[in-house]
């Protein structure tokens, strides 16, 4: 089963990358991980992209399509993959269908994660952490024992980009960027929309549903 996941952050995409790959027993393709191998391995398109990176710039769709094409074209991924973090783009995306097209590969969907945008807001500004022992709480989802106390004795803060301006920024973007993809797979039939405003275990079940 080939698949790719998109959701804002906040959405708990990670986790249900997770559930996704298990189940299924198919192979996580994250395009950061992927990236990071590429680099440390020296293929030539890690290597690509890793003057890129080092210039500060961003790197070239057609050197992030050609790592995703490798990366997929290896053995691990021949009987299905988790394509996460990729597209972002409509160019990408078109490219992307240029290179499944070129391997014989049908993606079988692309599963949205939806959180309405003041439940994200609440999950992603409510994190605490640990100035300590770099722990992780929530004010409503994860509270500590003692109020502002780990459970180490640290003291627990709020990160500057976890605020409402910074955090609405991050959605203004995500959304800017995501709602034409949104179109472009619904379009084709293979949008999955599965509601992420549930406990973690229902998200899930209804992913896996929605492409078996």
């Amino acid at each position: 089963m080939k698949l790719m996941i998109m959701g804002p952050p906040g959405a708990g995409k990670g986790t249900q990358a997770e559930g996704l790959v298990k189940d299924l027993s198919i192979t996580h393709v994250s395009t950061g991980d992927m990236f990071r191998a590429a680099i440390k391995e020296g293929t030539d398109m890690g290597k690509q992209a890793k003057q890129f990176m080092d210039k500060g710039e961003l790197v070239p769709d057609s050197v992030v399509v050609g790592m995703v094409k490798d990366r997929i074209s290896q053995p691990d991924c021949a009987t299905g993959f988790l394509l996460d973090g990729f597209p972002r783009t409509i160019a990408q995306a078109e490219a992307l269908d240029s290179t499944f097209k070129a391997l014989g590969i049908k993606a079988d969907g692309v599963i949205n994660i939806a959180v309405p945008r003041e439940r994200l807001m609440d999950r992603l500004t409510g994190r605490r952490i640990c100035r300590a022992c770099g722990a992780s709480y929530h004010v409503v989802f994860n509270k500590p024992a003692e109020e502002g106390k780990c459970k180490c004795g640290g003291e627990l803060y709020q990160r500057s980009d976890d605020n409402e301006v910074a955090v609405g920024n991050r959605l203004d973007i995500y959304e800017a960027e995501t709602q034409p993809l949104i179109d472009y797979y619904s379009k084709q039939g293979l949008l999955k929309d599965i509601n992420g405003d549930q406990d973690i275990d229902l998200v899930l079940a209804d992913a896996l549903k929605s492409v078996r």
